[in-house]
């Protein structure tokens, strides 16, 4: 699965500007991709310039077409062309220190948390012109063709995100935005809660906390009492049983949706943990 952040950032071909804590590209999609899941290490913000896309959360779709602008949350993620137009966007990322300074530094759009309130894995943007207009100053910059100070994007980059937290109805990004700023501890728990089913490495969850892998190791230990790995495999033998007596799927369909590689691999886990296959799990639970 690719990192999509550290594609862009590296692959010589995209139109970009690279600061230390935030990407912009610009992205035409080729018509012959339609299906495709991708991962990305820092947040998102994308802006349509033509065609229609959907992005694919574990809970929700949202369907995109030329003017409209999301938000991303670091993750995994599905996204389905439609391949009728070319697909043509900016792309905005942005990592937790952009956003932690970005509010310490603007004490006005600080704001009370409720702890226990869940963020959604995406945000729809409202924008207004004075967007569109930032928008299109910042395609200028791309294509003038000679390098740009980081200082002058990261500006641009600020007034971007002014333009979208001064919006009320951007009011459930700017507390996310605070969530980060906050620090709160729920910040792995969430991560590995939002993506426990995907095939990533270990060190890939890390980057998605945004930790060195030693650190992360050493925090996640500190907050489960056990490895990554065996948090993993634990989450998704739990998960199995729900799709197991919550669905109609078969074996081979639970296993893939659950994150294991193949269908051997998760028969053989469930059996070690739960002393029966999931088969016949299923079929005893069916007749309690």
């Amino acid at each position: 699965m690719i990192n999509a952040y550290e594609y862009f950032k590296h692959h010589p071909k995209f139109n970009k500007l690279v600061g230390n804590d935030f990407l912009f590209v610009e992205y035409k999609c080729p018509l012959n991709i339609e299906e495709y899941q991708l991962w990305i290490e820092n947040h998102l913000i994308t802006y349509v310039i033509s065609g229609k896309k959907d992005w694919i959360s574990a809970k929700e779709t949202h369907q995109l077409k030329a003017g409209d602008t999301l938000f991303v949350r670091k993750g995994v993620y599905t996204t389905r062309q439609y391949l009728e137009s070319d697909y043509c966007v900016m792309l905005f990322f942005i990592n937790d220190n952009f956003i932690k300074r970005f509010i310490n530094d603007n004490p006005t759009f600080k704001r009370e948390l409720n702890h226990k309130k869940e963020h959604n894995q995406i945000f729809d943007i409202t924008t207004n012109e004075v967007f569109k207009t930032l928008i299109e100053s910042i395609f200028q910059y791309l294509n003038q063709g000679v390098e740009i100070p980081r200082e002058l994007v990261e500006i641009k980059f600020k007034e971007l995100l002014f333009n979208i937290v001064l919006d009320s109805n951007n009011k459930e990004l700017l507390f996310f935005f605070n969530s980060i700023a906050q620090n709160t501890k729920a910040n792995i728990e969430n991560i590995m809660m939002e993506n426990f089913q995907y095939d990533l490495k270990i060190a890939d969850f890390a980057k998605l906390c945004g930790k060195s892998l030693s650190s992360f190791k050493r925090e996640f230990k500190a907050c489960f009492n056990t490895t990554p790995s065996r948090w993993i495999i634990n989450k998704r033998l739990e998960h199995s049983k729900m799709l197991l007596l919550g669905t109609d799927l078969n074996i081979s369909q639970i296993g893939y949706e659950c994150g294991f590689k193949n269908n051997s691999h998760f028969i053989q886990a469930f059996k070690k943990k739960s002393r029966v296959t999931p088969n016949r799990f299923r079929i005893l639970k069916k007749e309690e």
